[in-house]
Parts: structure tokens; C-alpha cells; sequence
């Protein structure tokens, strides 16, 4: 088995990404300055319904790995080692003694859209300019660092937005890809969730983790002949002012909640609020119902009731859809049943259910040619949806007069589009355009910026509450149709006319040198 530093090292990259930097180097264009953007082609499609946008994670970690690591003598060794099939060595001294030298980040520049907000098809996420072979390596970990998080920060803002701005807990580290989790669930707490399970995120988020207990815990007691109430006193009796119930190990209602009630009284005499109970099975809205009319009747109205067990964003809508027709049959007021629910959300968040990932992709678009001039790059693929925006470029997000986004728009690099009454907008793909009258663009806003200079990142790390509070922000602007859990509306992304006419220069120019 390796050293767990070799996984997380300058080697944990696919092997093509040093056979290329390898030709560069040979060919004299290692040191040659190049730009990739990385992006994703399409959001999320989870089968039985999809999302409208996403929600950018994961950055801070990426740039803080980039700050420190480096082809290192270890690193250097293991490439000596490898041979090709006729048994020379794959890698050069020469190419091995450059890595050593220049086997690092710090001539990378990295813009980005800042971290925690909402992002759209085809629009750059972060463009990377600097050295051809360096910025070719760093390829596989960009979109390894990038691609999850923002999966399961998309994943959680619609778990939210289902949720009605209730508490959304991430239960998902028994479940997720190994330390993977991590990851995961940060872009979980970005995208909307409240708190985590997992301890070592939430202590390295400077929060409280949150859990209750197993069903072992009862059964624990359950064998010995001691029992299900006494199980819950015990509990209660050591977390009495956190003391949350797993009440379905037997019956929710005839066991779990009415044992649950008779700790909650004891613990109500000795001073203690009740935390709430946590159902994990069974017909979660009409046993939240059930419970909440117990709770009441005993004089717990204000207990929260926690609901796992599979659930999502679809799972979650079904369960307050379901509330709000049936919690009139038990006398009870609809809104109140669902003010007290807490959703713990684990499998289907963490590995983002329906649909595990994200299509992002790291392009090459431009390079310098030995004059220092930069040279737009394109691929011309039968997949018209595969065609880059190619050269250096800039990304404006254009709002109306109702505060809300309503394009995104790639420009070439230097452009500026709005000082006529009209701007074209024309489709990344598709040789479809429409106008916009400038008189109706309220604000326009640049939504690229530095993010990586000098082998450091630009900006201090941001805190928890600030990704938080940029996606939702983002989200308060984004049209309500588009943040539609089934069938979004479809957010416009457009290039300029300047942008699209180098587009068809050079894919005609492409098929032009291919006959």
C-alpha cells in the first residue's frame, strides 16, 4: 500500500497528463504559456426530475492544495521507475530534472466565479492561464476537487428549497466515497444544509455536529430485558438538555412516541427542554402527523420531529405535499406540523442520487504562440454540444428590472457589450440568437476575478456563513421557474456576436485543414 501522501500528491493525476507534459517538454512548448477553462456542459438530470442550475464547490480546498504541493524527490523517483513496454524508461532525465525545478503551481493564475454561487452550462467556472505542461497537469485534480462538491452543493440547495427553509442535517458519511465525504459534505453545508454528522468537518467548519442515536442503542437494552423507555431514560438521563428519540425501533406509535412522551415529562419536571424525536421508517408524513398530535396532547407542541430515511428533494416536496392535505383530518394546522420538521438528509445527498456526476470539463482554449501573441484553440467534435468557447474571454451575468438574473454572457476578453441600445445574444451551440434592449439590463456584473496569483490564493478563506450566504443570495435572484425541482426553465447562456464569429472562424477553419 502506498503512503497516504502519495494520494494526495502532485502524482494523484492520470498517468496521460505526464506523457503530454512529457511532449511539450521535448518539443520545446512546456514553458509555453496556455489557458483551459473548466466548465460543465449540462446540470444534473436525476431521471424522474432535474436541476436548473448549480451551486460552484470546492475551490478553497483546490487552491489551498495548489499552494503547497510539488514534484518532490519521492515523486521524481517513482517516475524513474516506470518503464515502457520495451523496457526503457518512460520519462526522460531531462523531462525529470525540469519537474524538479518547475514542478510546482506558482506560475498557475487561476480566475474563478467566486465559490458558493449559482453557475450555469457552458459558462466557465474558473479559467486557468500559465505554463502548457504545469496547467496540463493540473487538469485531472481540478476536476476531481471541483466536479463532487459541486454535485452535492447543487444536490443540497434543492433538498433545501424542498425543505421550505427548514433544518436540512447531512447524515452522509457511512455512505459517501471514503474521504471523499469530506468534500462532500462541505459542499453540502455550502449548498444549503444547517449541520453535519460528521465530526471531523464540522470541527474543521468551527460547528457543532449533530446526531441523536441508533436503533442499536435501543436494542442494546431491548436484549437485555431492560427495554425500549428505559433505553430512552438512560439517554435522556446523560444528554438531558440535547436528548433527541429514535422512536421506530418497535412502533412509532404505540411504543416510540408514547415512551418518548413519558422521558420527555421527566425530563420537563427536572428543568430540561426536550429535543425533538426522530422517525427513520415507515409513511414518514403520515407518522410525523400522527406524533405531532401526540406531542401535542401532551403538551410538547414545540418539539421538533426529525424525519430520515432515503429522502431527497422529490422525497421531501411528496412529505410536505402530503402533510398539507392530511394534517387537517387529525385537527391539526398544516403549517404547524411542517414548522417543526427537521430533515436528515444522507445517502441519496452524498452520493447525489440519480444522477453521481457532474459533467464538468477542463479545455484547452487558447496558447501563445512564440511571439507571446495568444492563438484561440477549438475542438470540433459531431457533438455539436461539445464545441468549446474558444480564446481568452470574460463572463458577464446581466439582471433585469425585477432584480432577478436573466443571461449569462461570454464576451472575448476587453468587451464590452452594452454601450448600444441592443446586444445580440446567440446560443454557445446553436445558430439561434436573440436581442436584448440595454434599457432593460438593470445591472451588469463580471463574474470572473483572481483567485490564484503567485502560487497563493488572492483571498483569505472564506468562511462557512459567507459561501452560505452567496448562494443564497444567488438563488434569491434566480428566477423561480429555473429553481423548479421537475422541469426547470431553461437560464440563458449566450455569447456576444464577437464571441460567436471566432467560434465559426475557427471550427470552419478546423474542417477547412481536416480535407
Amino acid at each position: 500500500m502506498a503512503p497516504a501522501s502519495v494520494f494526495d500528491g502532485v502524482l494523484a493525476t492520470d498517468q496521460y497528463q505526464l506523457t503530454m507534459a512529457q511532449l511539450y517538454f521535448e518539443e520545446g512548448l512546456a514553458d509555453r504559456t496556455a489557458q483551459f477553462d473548466y466548465f460543465f456542459r449540462s446540470n444534473p438530470d436525476y431521471g424522474t426530475h432535474q436541476a436548473g442550475y448549480c451551486i460552484t464547490a470546492g475551490l478553497d480546498w483546490l487552491l489551498g492544495w495548489m499552494e503547497h504541493v510539488r514534484f518532490g524527490e519521492r515523486d521524481l523517483q517513482i517516475l524513474r521507475d516506470q518503464a515502457t513496454g520495451g523496457g526503457g524508461r518512460r520519462f526522460s532525465a531531462g523531462f525529470l530534472d525540469w519537474l524538479g525545478e518547475h514542478g510546482d503551481f506558482s506560475a498557475v493564475e487561476v480566475d474563478a466565479v467566486a465559490e458558493g454561487r449559482v453557475v450555469h452550462p457552458n459558462v466557465p467556472v474558473a479559467i486557468v492561464r500559465g505554463p502548457l505542461a504545469m496547467a496540463q497537469i493540473l487538469e485531472t485534480a481540478f476536476l476531481n476537487r471541483l466536479n463532487y462538491p459541486t454535485l452535492v452543493a447543487t444536490k443540497a440547495s434543492r433538498v433545501k428549497e424542498a425543505a421550505r427553509g427548514r433544518p436540512v442535517l447531512e447524515f452522509g458519511m457511512r455512505r459517501g466515497p471514503e474521504t471523499g465525504v469530506h468534500a462532500g459534505g462541505r459542499g453540502a453545508l455550502i449548498g444549503g444544509a444547517d449541520a453535519t454528522s460528521n465530526l471531523a468537518l464540522a470541527t474543521a467548519n468551527g460547528i457543532d455536529a449533530k446526531g441523536t442515536h441508533a436503533h442499536s442503542m435501543v436494542q442494546v437494552f431491548m436484549a437485555l430485558g431492560i427495554g425500549e423507555l428505559e433505553a430512552f431514560r438512560r439517554f435522556a438521563r446523560l444528554y438531558p438538555d440535547e436528548c433527541t428519540l429514535l422512536v421506530d425501533t418497535i412502533d412509532v406509535l404505540d411504543s416510540g412516541v408514547p415512551n418518548a412522551v413519558t422521558v420527555f415529562k421527566e425530563l420537563a419536571t427536572a428543568g430540561h427542554r426536550p429535543a425533538g424525536i426522530r422517525i427513520d421508517s415507515g409513511d414518514l408524513a403520515h407518522l410525523a402527523i400522527r406524533s405531532a398530535a401526540l406531542l401535542d396532547e401532551a403538551g410538547f407542541g414545540d418539539v421538533p420531529i426529525v424525519l430520515s430515511s432515503d429522502l431527497d428533494e422529490l422525497v421531501i416536496w411528496q412529505i410536505l405535499s402530503q402533510i398539507d392535505t392530511e394534517a387537517v383530518r387529525y385537527g391539526l394546522d398544516p403549517a404547524g406540523v411542517v414548522g417543526r420538521m427537521v430533515f436528515g438528509v444522507g445517502t441519496r445527498l452524498i452520493t447525489s442520487h440519480g444522477d453521481p456526476a457532474l459533467g464538468g470539463v477542463y479545455k484547452l482554449v487558447a496558447v501563445q504562440d512564440a511571439a507571446g501573441d495568444w492563438l484561440p484553440a477549438i475542438k470540433v467534435s459531431e457533438d455539436v454540444a461539445k464545441v468549446a468557447v474558444p480564446g481568452a474571454k470574460q463572463v458577464y451575468r446581466l439582471y433585469s428590472g425585477d432584480g432577478l438574473a436573466t443571461a449569462d454572457l461570454i464576451a472575448v476578453a476587453g468587451e464590452y457589450p452594452f454601450t448600444a441600445d441592443t446586444v445580440d445574444l446567440f446560443h454557445p451551440h446553436r445558430e439561434v440568437n436573440r436581442r436584448l434592449a440595454t434599457a432593460d439590463i438593470t445591472k451588469v456584473e463580471e463574474l470572473l476575478g483572481a483567485v490564484f496569483r503567485n502560487g497563493r490564493r488572492v483571498d483569505p478563506t472564506p468562511t462557512l456563513a459567507q459561501l452560505r450566504q452567496r448562494q443564497e443570495r444567488d438563488l434569491e435572484q434566480l428566477h423561480p421557474g429555473v429553481r423548479r425541482l421537475v422541469n426547470p426553465h431553461i437560464y440563458h447562456v449566450s455569447l456576444t456576436a464577437a464571441m460567436k464569429q471566432r467560434q465559426r472562424e475557427l471550427v470552419r477553419a478546423a474542417l477547412d485543414s481536416a480535407v
